[in-house]
């Protein structure tokens, strides 16, 4: 039996302007210039408005020329308001002429496949063995590690490459790509990786032989550091156990990393997007645009839209053609408008945390953040909670001190024995002072570490010691353990 009823609903739907501001407000400094770009692209009526003065009164003119009738029968206005062909342009002239702009240094780095793959082009191989060694090189994750099984390998060079290879030859091959540098490649898990690096040392040192049997024998007794097992079992005392400890902290957990890093470090340059500057105690705050174009209408298109308007005769084409740069207009138009927007709820959101913060912005100060959640600015700028999340997300700012992401600003509260509201950050620091300055051979537990920060007025439980330290990346007490 069907049923039918009304059901009224309210629904919030957004706009194509205010889902394109949206996104934008996501966008950091480099993003937003690539996102320009691409739809300077793809609308031809958005262009760049740096070109001088000189040519645009000389298409001007060309344009009069060209269209001497005040013939008004068949015009652009009658399909687009008068307000809506501005020489519509977004200037951000916003920085000082004496501003630095350090030059971001960029290089191009190989990856370790490609300098594995090399590597393994010196070696005295048969064509199979190449194929197999390529195979396996390309199944190594981006640390280093083989985590496939040699078995789901073979399956995967069977129906991918139609190869038939044994356990045998692959366990070769894989031998011979672990002998690369840099060394620990192509091991299955860390054990194995750090082991491979001390088989690539001298293993006649005492230091790296201990180290070798530790990691070897006891590897769960070391990653736990239970060193008195250690020290009975190999029957060492703690001075050799020391130096081979030595050993195993110089080895490289990540060994593909080192390419990684590489990259991140010449590719993955932070560019801040807001440049704060103080000076006799004011601050001065901008947007970093320096590489953000002059937006505006084309007038080469309106100048051709003008020559339709005052011709005589009119086709289907024609009237096509004027449709089409409408469309494109108001794209342009809407992109234009957010991204103005953009600007200026940027600019109002990190003045706003500026005001907040203004103690730590004068000084660098961490102990002078104050308690800060996103509503605290939200109801400052009248902005949503949403919005005010968007601007935060991925943005930094370069201050006297240093370039650091909007996020940092952001903590939680609580009150202390004496009424006083502090920062959970501060907290944190707190924490991490304790965690620096404890006795290595018997760090502060949980419990002590809730107890030192009770006494000095922080009503804090130990779950949420163990929550902070987490989140700082500082292990237990136990794995802190050292001789």
């Amino acid at each position: 039996m069907l049923n039918q009823k009304l059901q009224q609903k309210l629904l919030q739907k957004l706009s194509p302007q205010q889902i394109q501001l949206i996104k934008l407000l996501e966008l950091p400094t480099l993003q937003l210039e690539q996102r320009i770009k691409k739809e300077l692209e793809e609308n031809p009526l958005l262009e760049d408005g740096g070109e001088s003065d000189e040519q645009e009164i000389a298409q001007e003119q060309e344009s009069d020329d060209e269209n001497p009738s005040n013939d008004d029968e068949f015009s652009l206005e009658d399909y687009i308001e008068d307000d809506e062909i501005p020489n519509y342009k977004l200037q951000e002239n916003n920085h000082s002429k004496d501003e630095k702009s350090p030059e971001i240094p960029f290089s191009v780095a190989g990856t370790f496949h490609e300098s594995l793959i090399e590597q393994l082009g010196l070696r005295k191989l048969t064509e199979k063995q190449m194929m197999l060694g390529k195979f396996i090189i390309g199944t190594l994750d981006e640390d280093g590690y083989l985590r496939r099984e040699i078995d789901d390998i073979i399956d995967d060079l069977a129906f991918t490459q139609n190869t038939v290879a044994s356990r045998k030859e692959l366990e070769e091959v894989l031998g011979i790509i672990q002998d690369l540098d840099p060394p620990g490649i192509g091991a299955k898990d860390l054990q194995e990786c750090l082991l491979l690096q001390l088989k690539a040392a001298d293993l006649s040192n005492p230091a790296v032989f201990i180290a070798y049997s530790i990691l070897k024998d006891y590897f769960e007794e070391f990653s736990k550091k239970h060193y008195d097992k250690i020290l009975r079992r190999l029957d060492i005392d703690e001075e050799e156990l020391k130096d081979a400890i030595s050993e195993i902290i110089r080895l490289n957990p990540k060994p593909g990393g080192i390419y990684a890093d590489s990259v991140a470090r010449t590719s993955m340059a932070i560019i801040p997007d807001f440049l704060l500057e103080y000076e006799d105690g004011e601050f001065r705050l901008n947007l970093n645009q320096r590489n953000v174009p002059e937006l505006r209408i084309s007038k080469a298109y309106s100048s051709l839209i003008q020559q339709i308007a005052y011709s005589k005769t009119k086709t289907r084409q024609d009237k096509e053609t004027i449709q089409y740069v409408k469309q494109k207009i108001d794209s342009a138009k809407w992109f234009i408008d957010a991204i103005q927007q953009r600007h200026q709820t940027l600019l109002a959101t990190m003045e706003e945390i500026i005001q907040f913060q203004s103690e730590y912005f004068t000084e660098g100060d961490e102990t002078k953040l104050k308690p800060m959640i996103l509503k605290d600015i939200a109801d400052k700028t009248g902005l949503d909670i949403s919005t005010i999340s968007r601007v935060a997300n991925s943005k930094y700012i370069q201050t006297h001190f240093g370039i650091l992401p909007l996020k940092f600003f952001f903590s939680e509260g609580m009150m202390t024995d004496g009424g006083e509201e502090v920062s959970t950050r501060e907290i944190k620091k707190i924490l991490q002072d304790c965690i620096s300055a404890e006795h290595k051979r018997k760090p502060l537990t949980d419990d002590r570490l809730a107890e030192i920060l009770n006494e000095k007025g922080y009503q804090i439980a130990r779950r949420t010691v163990a929550k902070y330290r987490e989140q700082l990346d500082i292990p237990v007490a136990r794995l802190r353990k050292e001789l």
